[in-house]
């Protein structure tokens, strides 16, 4: 029985090799050449007849298969956001606006003294004036440049006797030139006597810029029974080189209108090395009086400096006097009488 079964099985496998081999022989063939055919006519009747380099570069496009060959990008030329310097957009500052002063009336103003001081920016306390991450001479140089703010001549002139009462404005060029690292050149006749002087100007440094100079004006104002100071003008001060004649001393490359540049100082945050969230600006700083400074003259009736009257130490002496003078008047103010 098992010899039936395996005979059986032998007779299937055979006829199933034979069923195959039958329909691979029946199974009609696909023509080739048709398409070579009808690209070789288009060919001929295009080229002429007899052209057949023609023909048989037909052949040979034909015969090859389409490749879409898709250009990679070498680089991500998608336009992205400068990385933020920080986890928060400080918007504050930059749309804040300065303090309003407290509206003030003549009748009201029962005490007043103007006052002339000078910040060195060498002072420890105030070396945040000249931080290279924002000079405040920066900021008064690119307001200039902008015309958003004035700069006036600091010349004395008949009308403007000291040069700072805002008189004659100055062009930005000029103002710059004034700016700039200058040389004050002597001219000499033939006998060595000294005929004049011609300022050669330079170029920019920022850093050459270590003082300034503040106008204020000191009131008692009844109404609301306050005394302080507000700025009236701010200069920044350069020191001229001379050629042949000694050391010059420092001065007014201009004065800038302080009122009018309160708009610009205040959108501009001072860089402060105790906390970087202060958010205070120049001119709250100025306002709030974090700096140090020294007097230089206060109105008198010579119209006099200190140091056309005091030379040396004495010159700190009488800075220091003025400043307990304005102190004391205060503080008199309100002692009563036994």
């Amino acid at each position: 029985m098992k010899k039936g079964i395996l005979l059986i099985v032998l007779l299937s496998f055979i006829g199933m090799v034979s069923f195959a081999q039958t329909k691979k022989k029946t199974t009609p063939k696909k023509k080739q050449g048709t398409t070579t055919k009808a690209k070789t006519t288009a060919a001929k009747t295009a080229g002429g007849k007899g052209n057949t380099s023609l023909k048989g570069k037909a052949d040979t496009v034909s015969s090859k298969p389409t490749i879409a060959v898709t250009q990679i990008p070498l680089a991500d030329t998608t336009k992205k956001d400068k990385p933020l310097n920080g986890f928060y957009v400080k918007t504050n500052i930059l749309s804040a606006k300065p303090t309003v002063y407290a509206q003030l009336r003549e009748a009201d103003v029962v005490f007043e003294k103007m006052v002339w001081r000078e910040i060195d920016l060498r002072e420890r306390v105030n070396q945040y004036l000249i931080s290279p991450k924002k000079r405040l001479i920066d900021v008064l140089v690119d307001a200039i440049k902008n015309d958003e703010l004035t700069a006036y001549d600091p010349t004395p002139t008949k009308i403007d006797v000291n040069g700072d009462e805002f008189t004659a404005p100055l062009t930005k060029e000029k103002a710059m030139a004034r700016l700039s690292d200058s040389t004050l050149v002597h001219h000499f006749d033939a006998t060595g006597a000294d005929i004049g002087t011609t300022m050669v100007p330079g170029e920019f440094n920022p850093d050459s810029v270590i003082k300034f100079r503040i106008k204020e004006v000191w009131m008692f104002d009844k109404q609301r029974s306050v005394f302080e100071p507000r700025i009236l003008g701010i200069a920044p001060l350069v020191k001229p080189k001379v050629t042949g004649a000694g050391e010059a001393d420092y001065q007014p490359a201009f004065w800038i209108y302080y009122p009018e540049a309160r708009k610009v100082l205040a959108s501009q945050e001072a860089i402060l090395k105790h906390n970087d969230a202060t958010g205070l600006s120049f001119d709250q700083v100025l306002l709030k009086r974090i700096f140090t400074s020294y007097i230089v003259k206060e109105s008198n009736e010579k119209d006099e400096r200190i140091k056309d009257y005091a030379q040396g130490i004495d010159k700190l002496y009488e800075s220091e006097r003025i400043k307990k003078s304005l102190m004391d008047w205060e503080l008199e103010l309100w002692k009563y009488g036994n």
